[in-house]
């Protein structure tokens, strides 16, 4: 990221704040899609991750669905431009205020995660005279070999119906008028590198799809989520991901009736590269074991690296001496404010501009007001 032209335009904006890539937002974009494309599936950006609205447009102009976790996140969608009927809705603890929302909206899908919330959803749309699309959210009890905090898809975790419950789930689901049931929902994780996960993943699909057929069901849509990882450690080497390598698992490994249509929920793949937390140095201090290069930049404006020991490059964009190793940490009163420890960056100042880059999922979407600190704003690199 050493551009003296952009970082000249730093130093003249407010620190801390996120900067997008514009260029690298599209390219990647438009890559998924293209590759999504070549077998006719379909992609719902997931906007957790981030749901800046200059990113939500450009996505739904490049011909992405939405993915979305609250009835604020449909809304977003919505404003900016989403079409309702490719929008799907996930979470485990979804209210009857969002249900109705969604239920007004008249969104793709709701991905139900247990059988109370199957038969909720069925109550409150035969209030309203509607009949919901629904999946049933899977815990396939595949392990995605990431982070625990990031792993949704085993039977410890809190999220899906397991195998033991199917057939409970389908004798009420047949005994419900207000719902219909086109899809299979799964999410097994985050930040997956391992693409043999997937390869299990499509696996278990076929397997628990066989199960369904038994009891005479056949779904019209399969949803397999999202969770396909990017390279934090080197974001110039490889700004986008392997979606090519991707796609081509689940077209080789799952095969598709030819009624059916197969749905992602991609998030972190297709914005974190974009991203970067600019961040100035107040003081470096050196001390008998190690030296610290305090930014204005906390864990309130990135909390990836204190919630999940999370790694992110960090760049000194304003030295060009030799690199020298420090604790990366920020203002806030907590130990946890660290955004690196040992980290070789070129020698720091007091007034030098850091990037911590790959930041542009999980990054300001989760910046919070903690020691009642400002919320840090957005710049993009066609506006500044």
């Amino acid at each position: 990221m050493q551009n003296q032209t952009l970082t000249q335009k730093f130093k003249k904006i407010q620190t801390p704040f996120y900067f997008y890539d514009i260029e690298l937002l599209k390219k990647t974009a438009q890559t998924a899609i293209a590759e999504a494309n070549k077998y006719g599936y379909k992609i719902h950006y997931a906007l957790k991750a981030n749901s800046n609205h200059k990113i939500l447009k450009i996505l739904n102009n490049i011909g992405f669905g939405a993915d979305c976790v609250s009835a604020n996140e449909i809304i977003r969608a919505v404003e900016c431009g989403f079409n309702p009927k490719h929008i799907a809705y996930a979470g485990v603890g979804k209210t009857d205020r969002e249900i109705n929302a969604a239920l007004d909206f008249e969104i793709f899908t709701f991905n139900c995660e247990s059988l109370p919330e199957i038969e909720n959803i069925n109550k409150l749309a035969a209030a309203k005279g509607k009949t919901a699309d629904i999946a049933i959210r899977i815990n396939p009890n595949v392990d995605a070999h990431t982070h625990e905090y990031i792993t949704t898809g085993l039977e410890e975790n809190k999220f899906g119906i397991s195998e033991w419950q199917f057939a409970e789930v389908v004798e009420k689901i047949k005994s419900l008028t207000n719902i219909n049931l086109i899809s299979l929902h799964f999410h097994i994780g985050s930040q997956i590198t391992d693409m043999k996960v997937f390869e299990a993943l499509c696996g278990r699909v076929k397997e628990i799809q066989e199960i369904f057929e038994s009891f005479g069901i056949k779904f019209p849509h399969l949803n397999v989520g999202g969770g396909l990882g990017i390279d934090y450690q080197n974001p110039d080497t490889n700004p986008i991901v392997d979606f090519k390598s991707y796609f081509e698992i689940f077209n080789k490994n799952l095969n598709l009736y030819n009624y059916q249509k197969l749905h992602f929920e991609l998030g972190r793949a297709i914005v974190a590269q974009c991203g970067s937390l600019i961040t100035q140095v107040v003081y470096v201090k050196h001390g008998r074991q190690k030296s610290f290069v305090i930014v204005d930049g906390g864990m309130s404006d990135l909390i990836r690296p204190a919630l999940y020991h999370a790694y992110h490059k960090i760049e000194n964009l304003t030295s060009a001496k030799d690199k020298k190793s420090y604790d990366i940490v920020g203002p806030i009163c907590e130990s946890s404010d660290c955004f690196a420890k040992d980290e070789m960056i070129n020698e720091a100042q007091r007034g030098d501009i850091l990037a911590i880059r790959s930041a542009g999922a999980y990054g300001e979407v989760m910046a919070s007001q903690y020691n009642l600190r400002e919320l840090p704003k957005a710049y993009y690199s066609d506006e500044i």
